[in-house]
């Protein structure tokens, strides 16, 4: 990338990591975005990002648009070079930000896809074998569902974040946010067993401290989580496609279901804004016009 470039971005990643604590993947994301951004101006024959101008800032909206971009996609790139303009007037480079009233597409909103308690217990069903890795996958399985926590977040505990005794986890969430999430009593059976018997035989000769291993006996990825989860809905023989957020959206969606109330819901998944919880309300709503469908006499 041209060393305009690197000049102008090279303070604004380290200001993203260090100051906003924003995650490798974002910064990813935001580089990429920025790369494209410059791509265009020297297109356009802009020399300086101080010489950006609105009309400059619906151009390249347009052209994003022409491309046949994805909404969520479209809306991300303007909030990209929003916080980069931001940046920008922090440090006086420039004095004005001409993607401020840019408008950001809302994306189309889908309901999140979750299990029926009925088909948990069908997964559950897969993996009460006494092997080590029906073991594992039983902890994964009991740990995800019993908390809600991110896949990331899953693959990221390490033996000391778990207290079976108390029935709480440590985790890190999204920007190194730290919460301490409950879990009952299957998960800390689950748990115990894996660590007791089956996470000593997958190591093998390797040595450290993460929770979840893979059969050979390393840290377990989120590639390896949505494998045995596919593995898993295979052998259970549910229809669909299964990925490890659906674990999270089920633990929410139950809750809910079940009288919890939002605060809490909103508390335990480590959402920022309760509008980010909300979306269950939706899923829920519709369970229950399922449900009276199917059982009210009259409907």
């Amino acid at each position: 990338m041209s060393k305009l470039f690197n000049n102008y971005t090279h303070s604004y990643f380290a200001y993203l990591q260090i100051e906003k604590n924003s995650s490798v993947h974002t910064i990813k994301n935001y580089r990429d975005d920025l790369e494209q951004f410059f791509m265009f101006m020297n297109e356009q024959h802009i020399k300086k990002v101080e010489d950006v101008t609105h009309q400059d800032a619906r151009l390249y909206l347009t052209g994003l648009h022409a491309q046949k971009m994805a909404r969520a996609s479209v809306s991300r790139k303007i909030s990209a070079l929003r916080g980069f303009y931001r940046f920008l007037m922090r440090e006086e480079i420039v004095m004005e930000n001409p993607f401020l009233i840019v408008h950001r597409p809302k994306g189309t909103k889908k309901l999140p896809s979750f299990f029926y308690e009925e088909e948990m217990r069908e997964l559950f069903e897969t993996v009460q074998e006494t092997d080590a890795l029906s073991i594992r996958n039983k902890a994964l399985l009991e740990l995800m569902y019993g908390t809600g926590i991110r896949v990331s977040e899953c693959t990221g505990l390490t033996l000391t974040d778990i207290d079976i005794d108390l029935g709480i986890i440590l985790v890190r969430g999204k920007g190194g946010k730290e919460r301490y999430v409950p879990f009952g009593s299957f998960a800390a059976e689950a748990v115990q067993s894996y660590v007791e018997l089956s996470r000593p035989t997958l190591m093998k000769n390797a040595n450290h401290s993460m929770l979840f291993v893979n059969y050979r006996g390393g840290p377990l990825t989120v590639r390896g989580v949505r494998h045995i989860l596919t593995e898993l809905i295979e052998k259970a023989s549910l229809s669909g496609k299964i990925h490890p957020h659906m674990l999270r959206h089920t633990f929410a969606t139950h809750l809910l279901n079940n009288g919890a109330d939002m605060r809490t819901v909103q508390e335990l998944l480590g959402h920022t804004s309760l509008s980010s919880t909300q979306m269950y309300t939706h899923v829920t709503k519709e369970h229950l016009q399922k449900t009276y469908m199917k059982h009210h006499p009259r409907a």
